[in-house]
């Protein structure tokens, strides 16, 4: 199954959860997508098994993800500081795939109901939520 970790900006959040899923999910293909190349060049440096950079390769690559997975501002036209374009932010929510994204607050959308709590506290959730996930679909 493959998982996408989508990240821009200096791709810190992208870099936790490369590394946590590596840690969990070891045998889980992960494809780092970065908005540029310096997030993508700090996804594979976290052990991404694959790297890709830009809009067309999230619009290419969501298209047959299973899991899309970063920070909520990647579906928000002009989220991650106006990184997201428009293309993107559809792209990645007209994918079929589930989305477990992390709940940053730099990009004005605020969830209800979401605990306050740190980044890395979210990316263990999400990484978690993911595993689980990948648990169900192996048991049907």
């Amino acid at each position: 199954m493959r998982i996408v970790v989508i990240d821009g900006q200096g791709g810190g959040i992208g870099k936790s959860l490369v590394e946590q899923l590596k840690k969990k999910l070891p045998k889980e293909e992960i494809l780092a997508i970065g908005v540029h190349s310096i997030s993508t060049s700090n996804m594979l440096k976290a052990g991404a098994d694959l790297g890709v950079t830009g809009e067309n390769a999230i619009v290419y690559n969501c298209k047959n993800a299973k899991i899309i997975t970063g920070p909520i501002g990647i579906i928000v036209a002009n989220g991650l500081m106006g990184e997201i374009t428009k293309e993107m932010a559809e792209a990645i929510t007209a994918s079929e795939a589930e989305k477990i994204l992390i709940p940053v607050a730099r990009c004005s959308v605020k969830v209800a109901g979401v605990q306050e709590m740190s980044v890395g506290k979210y990316v263990e959730q999400a990484v978690e939520m993911i595993k689980q996930r990948l648990e169900q679909e192996e048991m049907s």
